[in-house]
């Protein structure tokens, strides 16, 4: 079986938002909490949303995904714990056979239907995440506080997938 193109980047999703929390761990309180401005929110809130979101996405795929409240009594330990359960689910459904054009069809409560590719909703999970990773980052700057080295370079050599070959003495 070959391997989807998408799975680096769903990897990738996962691990950048899991380097992300275990990084603010260290924070204070009243630095998870702090006004971000410009920003989707502080950086619980932003975290929050993007995990919660996360399973949101993926409950277009599969059933019943890890999901996290989106409020205050959400610890960053429930967010990563979403975030590792997901993994495997993301992976799982990468590995199917996958129409990108398949109409995937949400429903809202008042009967509103809104229709959209699979192709394009599995490429705004990757997008959502990012940007919210990119606010977090933001946030943590503003703060005084280094942000992690999360892009997918960086992915690529924490799980052997890049490598450097020196040159040949000359």
């Amino acid at each position: 079986m070959t391997t989807s193109l998408l799975k680096d980047a769903f990897a990738h999703h996962v691990w950048a938002t899991e380097q992300l929390i275990d990084a603010c761990g260290d924070l204070t309180r009243e630095q998870l909490v702090a006004p971000s401005p410009g920003t989707y929110g502080p950086i619980i809130e932003t975290i929050g949303h993007l995990v919660s979101s996360d399973a949101w996405y993926l409950s277009f795929f599969v059933e019943d995904p890890a999901r996290i409240r989106e409020d205050a009594s959400t610890t960053l330990a429930d967010m990563k714990a979403a975030m590792a359960s997901n993994r495997a689910r993301w992976m799982d459904l990468l590995t199917g056979e996958l129409d990108p054009d398949k109409d995937v069809v949400e429903r809202g409560d008042d009967g509103e239907e809104f229709h959209a590719p699979l192709g394009l909703r599995l490429a705004q999970v990757i997008h959502h995440g990012t940007d919210h990773r990119s606010q977090v980052c933001t946030a943590l700057t503003s703060l005084g506080v280094t942000p992690p080295e999360i892009d997918l370079w960086d992915f690529g050599q924490a799980t052997g997938k890049t490598r450097e070959v020196p040159a040949p003495a000359p």
